[in-house]
């Protein structure tokens, strides 16, 4: 029986049991298997790893282990608003994320902030999986068996229960608290909202709508349409809390 040393960074211990945080610990294995087998099967997810040292020297999740290798695991960490993408002639790329079943809520908020959120309460996990792979969105879910799935190249575990809470972890996680077009994507469809004439829809507005306000925006889609109302300066109170604060709303 072969065995190595291993120790685990920084939000990476969230996965693991408290007698493990932070600490070098033992793991025995048989064969070669890869740095990625051995960091699944303690419970880290291999979308949230980011740099690999064996031996103190830099390795890839595809490095088979080797008898007494020392391996040192640090998280994934977003400098730009996605590690793999890069600023272009049209201005700053931001990331897209495909979310699970379970996270319908967060996907409001991240529309509410104007990323391009996927999500569909009949997605199953396969599809999900496919989608994040084919069109390079971070998968967001609480099911740490999909994000271990080989195809997942980017992708984050939500830590918390709570929407308001997760929202700051995805903001936080992907420094993307300055990186903000809000308010301008539909809430229900994902779709980016478009100007629209004030005349064009008058018959889905109520009657103090139509007195108090001038501006408007339809979603191309579901042909909701959106005003700066009591909700947008709700939103609006929410948003400026989170950049003030760092990505924390529970602050000040």
């Amino acid at each position: 029986m072969n065995s190595l040393k291993i120790k685990f960074m920084d939000e990476l211990n969230d996965f693991l049991p408290p007698q493990k945080n932070n600490v070098v610990f033992g793991y025995q294995f048989t064969g070669s298997p890869s740095i990625k087998h051995i960091i699944e099967a303690i419970g880290v997810p291999h979308p949230e790893v980011g740099e690999i040292l064996v031996n103190f020297y830099p390795e890839e999740l595809a490095y088979k282990v080797q008898d007494k290798d020392f391996i040192l695991v640090k998280p994934t960490i977003y400098f730009h608003p996605c590690n793999n993408l890069k600023n272009s002639r049209q201005g700053e790329v931001l990331p897209k994320f495909v979310l699970d079943s379970h996270l319908g809520k967060l996907a409001v908020y991240l529309r509410m902030f104007g990323y391009d959120a996927l999500y569909q309460n009949d997605y199953d996990d396969e599809l999900i999986a496919e989608i994040s792979s084919r069109e390079n969105r971070i998968l967001l879910t609480r099911d740490r068996g999909l994000l271990k799935r080989k195809i997942i190249k980017d992708g984050y575990w939500i830590r918390s229960l709570e929407p308001t809470i997760q929202i700051e972890e995805v903001l936080v996680k992907f420094n993307l608290v300055e990186n903000r077009k809000a308010f301008q994507r539909c809430l229900i469809c994902n779709q980016p909202l478009q100007p629209v004439d004030k005349n064009s829809v008058i018959d889905k507005l109520e009657p103090l709508t139509l007195k108090y306000f001038n501006e408007f925006y339809i979603c191309p889609d579901c042909r909701r349409v959106y005003w700066k109302g009591s909700h947008y300066e709700r939103m609006k109170t929410f948003i400026e809390k989170l950049v003030n604060n760092g990505g924390s709303a529970a602050n000040g």
